[in-house]
């Protein structure tokens, strides 16, 4: 069958709306989804910035959603029509999978970022026949469809508005799952969010449904205006003794605190801004060697990295959609669609800041077969 794609074939161009091929069906364990949306991603975009580990041309995106048209064998657990979010990829076998923990899979990498799986590959090629990167996180969802595995998609419930349920896969369960799992905050706790984008607005919310107080930081004021709408006390990046400043707002120091930005300054100001025992999550990829200061972990203060908000999406994303219809996660309200063939202003919007999350909805008409 053939369909539309954003296809990046260099690092400094722009996407190409084509047409592609797939030249075969789901093998078994797999399932074909008609994208109904996919969410850009920061993940997505830095691949240009990936020094060639990313292989390319690809078919970027992995915040689909959308719905089953076909399945491989009977042991996918999913049947044709059922509406699915699908998430990252892994193994399924090593001991992070099989204890729950598939964010820290062995393969992590290369099956997400660095290749992809290589099962099968030559099946998705462009209209030419010229050879795709392997599946970009489990889906290379900007695009009419996406082949994955079951295991790495998640049944909801039809009535939800499937076009914007893709960043619930990545981008709002990394930063949500972070505070109801890693953190497990709740009542009576502090959570300090720094850096006010998809992550951290996901994360901000998350605190609030759990009953948590919540304080963002950031350096734009029409972030630190949403993240007050979703009842956090906002914080300028630039405010002086930022540290200070926040335990006077949290009585002395956040319990909890989730970095998205990946400045070491921030990271230092919120470790100091810790009570004695406090965490401090990472989210972002750090470019740069991270320096602490004196006195940074003291008291029993500790620092981690955070993957994909310690989830189990089969468990988080049913979670978040039940927040959501309870009106205690607004995710639909940081999203901004856009048809797939605006793929680049899309991109353009995100990294200007003006839009927290784009969601790509892809032309449907009727798949052309492949001869």
């Amino acid at each position: 069958m053939r369909f539309d794609a954003a296809v990046l074939r260099a690092y400094d161009a722009p996407f190409a709306v084509e047409e592609v091929l797939l030249s075969a069906g789901p093998a078994e364990g797999e399932v074909l989804v008609r994208i109904a949306g996919c969410g850009m991603c920061r993940t997505d975009l830095a691949v240009r910035r990936s020094a060639g580990r990313s292989p390319l041309p690809a078919v970027l995106g992995h915040e689909g959603a959308g719905v089953v048209v076909e399945t491989g064998g009977s042991g996918t657990g999913l049947d044709v029509g059922d509406h699915v979010v699908l998430s990252f990829d892994s193994c399924g076998h090593c001991a992070h999978c099989r204890g729950a923990a598939a964010a820290y899979c062995d393969s992590f990498a290369p099956l997400n970022l660095f290749g992809g799986r290589q099962e099968h590959a030559a099946r998705f090629t462009d209209a030419a026949g010229g050879a795709l990167a392997p599946r970009w996180f489990g889906q290379s969802a900007f695009a009419g469809f996406a082949l994955v595995l079951a295991r790495n998609a998640v049944r909801v419930d039809p009535s939800l508005p499937l076009e914007l349920l893709g960043p619930l896969g990545c981008g709002f369960l990394t930063g949500a799952g972070a505070v109801l799992n890693t953190f497990g905050a709740g009542p009576g706790d502090t959570v300090v969010v720094l850096g006010a984008g998809a992550v951290g607005l996901a994360a901000v919310m998350a605190a609030t449904a759990a009953g948590a107080v919540a304080v963002a930081v950031d350096r734009h004021p029409e972030r630190l205006r949403l993240a007050e709408r979703f009842h956090a006390s906002p914080l300028p990046a630039s405010t002086p003794d930022l540290p200070g400043r926040i335990r006077r707002l949290t009585d002395g120091g956040a319990r909890y605190a989730l970095d998205t930005t990946g400045s070491g300054r921030l990271i230092n100001d919120a470790l100091l801004a810790l009570r004695p025992t406090g965490h401090l999550g990472l989210v972002a990829r750090l470019h740069t060697p991270l320096t602490l200061g004196v006195g940074t972990l003291e008291q029993g203060r500790t620092i981690s990295h955070i993957c994909e908000g310690d989830a189990v999406p089969a468990l988080l994303v049913p979670r978040l959609t039940a927040l959501w219809r309870a009106g205690r996660f607004p995710f639909d309200q940081l999203i901004r669609t856009y048809p797939l063939a605006d793929v680049n202003e899309a991109e353009r919007d995100c990294e200007a800041g003006l839009v927290v999350k784009p969601v790509l909805i892809p032309r449907h008409g009727v798949a052309t077969p492949s001869p």
